[in-house]
């Protein structure tokens, strides 16, 4: 015997489970279905356990540079295994809070592994029982998973993906990052601040290639200097684990190739899409390049059936996938949001220091027929970088010289995650140049770099 829904939810990452409250909230009658943890890959094995260790390395970072803030701290030390505990902790917290949210908004969790064996009906399985739900409207949010090297899957003993680096069971002392773009270089940070022997290697002529080349390029110069190894324009083959280490052979792009050991490796290459094996096919659910496919607000070309997040394609980011889950649940509902876009969605980097940014890159911003005008402010030009003892990086916007649109927004250092949301707000106001010249930013605080920033594409910057 079947149960009946308004709305089922295959997967409760942070697309699913933001798309059950707010269905809720509307009234709606929602069941969400998950085979692992309610959080999905983010709050149990992404974004958040991997800020709490990033927390970890920043806060050792300091002690041992604490005489520079005239203080003392001799004999520091960690505890690896605390480290991990206190991740899994925040992980285990917010867990729990996720739960609590489906309670209080009357959504019916089922744990197992969902099926679609309907345009609107999920069949559940757990253990030997199966569970079979009936609903109006079906969201497929199933995220995706770290994508492994092509003949050399990851083992969780010296070969790691982001699972894996999470919870460590000894700390690497050569470390071999495949991968520079986001997670990776996280990763590199966190482990390089904890006294790993870091390289990192780009396929790619950069690192953080999707990010401003200004901003790639003062990365590059500030891991460089933390100790890192960067390399950049080479591949990666031969990933060979052994008991005490993996051998890797790097190829340049001239054919050179050199085989180094190394005691682990992170392989951040990219993730793929969890579409196997939930009944897509037999739909005729239209797929393209591994993602489904979509219209404006989530609707696939089978009625009834709409998907969210990383299984509709970039950017992967848990953000985006909460918003498309609000507009894709709002037009089930009957009400009629604007359709989902992705042109102004921030995206962060949380290693030390920070990036983060939003819209066009300069060189895109130029691509794509635009005459600019672009500013740059440095943190070293700023009172309260130089207090916090963080005056390295900086802030970079570029507008529309003939209409002031702010087209982009690029920062590298300190809090820099906190700080980009100014300008994304900006953006969705359809701010120009005009409006940020004329507002008042608080003094002393690092958001004055933004207004400087600004000031800076006019010619006006006042403190550098």
């Amino acid at each position: 015997m079947s149960e009946t829904f308004d709305l089922a939810i295959l997967g409760s990452g942070p697309g699913g489970y933001v798309a059950a409250i707010r269905a809720a909230q509307l009234g709606l009658k929602v069941a969400i279905v998950e085979r692992e943890r309610l959080g999905g890959i983010c709050l149990n094995w992404g974004c958040i356990p991997t800020k709490a260790l990033l927390r970890t390395s920043e806060i050792y970072h300091y002690m041992q540079h604490a005489d520079a803030y005239g203080l003392s701290a001799a004999n520091v030390s960690f505890d690896l295994a605390k480290v991990v505990d206190r991740s899994r902790k925040v992980a285990g917290q917010l867990n729990a809070g996720v739960k609590g949210l489906m309670k209080k908004n009357r959504v019916t969790v089922v744990e197992g592994e969902g099926r679609l064996t309907g345009a609107t009906q999920l069949t559940v399985k757990t253990g030997d029982q199966e569970r079979v739900l009936d609903a109006k409207n079906v969201i497929v949010a199933t995220g995706a998973r770290a994508r492994d090297l092509p003949d050399t899957p990851a083992d969780g003993k010296r070969v790691w993906t982001y699972r894996h680096a999470m919870v460590p069971p000894e700390m690497p002392t050569k470390l071999l990052v495949i991968g520079s773009g986001a997670i990776g270089i996280e990763f590199a940070s966190f482990y390089s601040d904890m006294g790993a022997n870091v390289t990192v290697v780009e396929m790619l002529d950069r690192i953080l290639p999707v990010e401003d080349a200004d901003v790639s390029a003062h990365m590059a110069k500030a891991l460089t200097k933390q100790g890192m190894t960067l390399v950049t324009g080479v591949k990666v083959s031969d990933v060979k684990p052994g008991t005490d280490g993996v051998a890797a052979t790097i190829t340049t792009g001239d054919g050179q190739a050199k085989t180094d050991t190394y005691s682990h490796v992170i392989v951040a290459i990219g993730i793929v899409s969890n579409l196997e094996n939930i009944g897509l096919e037999a739909l005729g659910v239209e797929q393209h390049r591994g993602r489904i496919k979509v219209g404006p607000w989530g609707a696939t070309n089978v009625a009834g059936l709409w998907a969210i997040g990383d299984v509709t394609g970039a950017p992967w980011l848990a953000h985006k996938a909460s918003h498309e889950g609000i507009v894709a649940v709002e037009k089930i509902a009957g009400l009629e949001p604007h359709p989902f876009e992705i042109w102004n969605i921030p995206g962060c980097t949380y290693s030390r220091p920070q990036v983060a940014s939003v819209g066009l890159t300069e060189a895109l911003a130029r691509e794509a027929g635009h005459e600019v005008k672009v500013g740059k402010f440095p943190f070293i030009g700023n009172g309260k970088a130089i207090a916090l003892g963080e005056a390295d990086g900086f802030v970079k916007t570029v507008f529309d010289a003939t209409t002031g649109q702010l087209l982009g927004a690029h920062m590298i250092g300190a809090e820099v995650t906190e700080l980009i949301q100014g300008y994304v707000i900006a953006r969705q106001l359809e701010t120009t140049e005009a409006e940020l010249i004329e507002t008042v930013f608080p003094h002393p605080t690092l958001s004055e770099m933004m207004h400087e920033g600004v000031l800076s594409a006019y010619g006006r910057a006042i403190h550098f």
